[in-house]
C-alpha cells in the first residue's frame, strides 16, 4: 500500500482534507483520509458547496462534510442568509453526505447560539463540526461550552490565531478544557514541516488541511481576461507527505 494510502486507526490521528472542486475530492480518496470537508471557495474561507459537487460528493467512499456558508466575510447572518442556509442544509440531508460544517456569529463575535441551535435542528441525523468562526469569539473556552452544549463533534479552529502553529498553547488549553467531551481539530497552515511542533506541544490527533499544489495556468490569456487566478490543486503526494509527518509526531 502506498503511503498516501496509508492505514488509518481511529484510535490514532484524524486527518481531514478540504477541497473546493472534483479533482480535488477524487484526489482525496485515500484511506489515510478519515473526513473530506467540501466547499466553494477554498480561497475565501470556504462557501456552500455547489449543486453539481454535491451530487459528486455522494460517490465519495471518505464520509463528506458540507460547508455551509452563504457568502464571504463576516458571520453575522441576517434571517434571510439564515433561511438560504436552511435551504442548503435541506439539500445536503438529501444528499445524503455525512455532516455538516457549520458557524454563526452575533456582532460581538460571540456564537450566535440561537441560530446554531436552529440550524443544528434542521441537520437531523448529520453530523455536525463548528468552522473557524470560533477562531474570532472573544472567550474561546466558553464558546467551547456552547459548542458541546449544542452537540457539535468536533471544533475547527487554529488557536485563535491566523495558524494553527501560532496557537498551540491555545490548542492544547481547548483539548485540555474539552477533556475529550468534543474533538479539537488544528487547522490553518497544517504543513508536513510543521506539524511535529504543533502536535507535540497541543496534544491534538486531529488535523484539517487542503494539501495543495500549485499548477500552472493552462493559458496566460485565461489571466488577462480575469478568468483565473493563481491555481492550486490538491495533491495525494502532499496528502501523503502530511500523514507520514503526523504518524511520524504521535509515535
Amino acid at each position: 500500500m502506498s503511503r498516501s494510502a496509508a492505514p488509518r486507526s481511529s484510535e490514532e490521528i484524524s486527518l481531514e482534507i478540504c477541497v473546493d472542486e472534483a479533482q480535488g475530492l477524487f484526489a482525496a480518496q485515500l484511506d489515510c483520509v478519515a473526513r473530506i470537508e467540501l466547499c466553494a471557495g477554498l480561497g475565501l474561507g470556504g462557501l456552500t458547496p455547489s449543486p453539481g459537487l454535491i451530487a459528486l460528493a455522494r460517490r465519495s467512499r471518505v464520509p463528506v462534510f458540507a460547508m455551509v456558508r452563504p457568502r464571504a466575510g463576516d458571520f453575522v447572518f441576517s434571517s434571510a442568509e439564515e433561511e438560504q442556509m436552511l435551504c442548503d442544509i435541506t439539500v445536503l440531508r438529501e444528499a445524503g453526505l455525512a455532516g455538516v460544517v457549520l458557524g454563526a456569529a452575533l456582532p460581538d463575535s460571540r456564537l450566535d447560539v440561537a441560530m446554531l441551535e436552529r440550524l443544528s435542528k434542521a441537520c437531523g441525523p448529520m453530523r455536525r463540526q463548528l468552522h473557524r468562526v470560533f477562531d474570532l469569539v472573544p472567550d474561546p473556552f466558553e464558546a467551547l461550552e456552547e459548542a458541546i452544549a449544542l452537540g457539535f463533534e468536533r471544533i475547527l479552529t487554529s488557536g485563535l490565531t491566523p495558524r494553527a502553529p501560532d496557537g498551540v498553547e491555545m490548542l492544547r488549553a481547548l483539548r485540555e478544557r474539552a477533556a475529550g467531551r468534543i474533538d479539537i481539530m488544528a487547522g490553518g497552515f497544517v504543513r508536513p514541516d510543521k506539524v511535529t511542533t504543533l502536535s507535540k506541544i497541543s496534544g491534538v490527533k486531529s488535523f484539517h488541511a487542503s494539501c495543495r499544489r500549485k499548477s500552472a495556468v493552462q493559458d496566460e490569456r485565461l489571466l488577462h481576461f480575469g478568468f483565473a487566478v493563481d491555481h492550486a490543486v490538491t495533491s495525494p503526494v502532499e496528502i501523503g507527505l502530511l500523514y507520514d509527518a503526523i504518524r511520524a509526531a504521535q509515535h
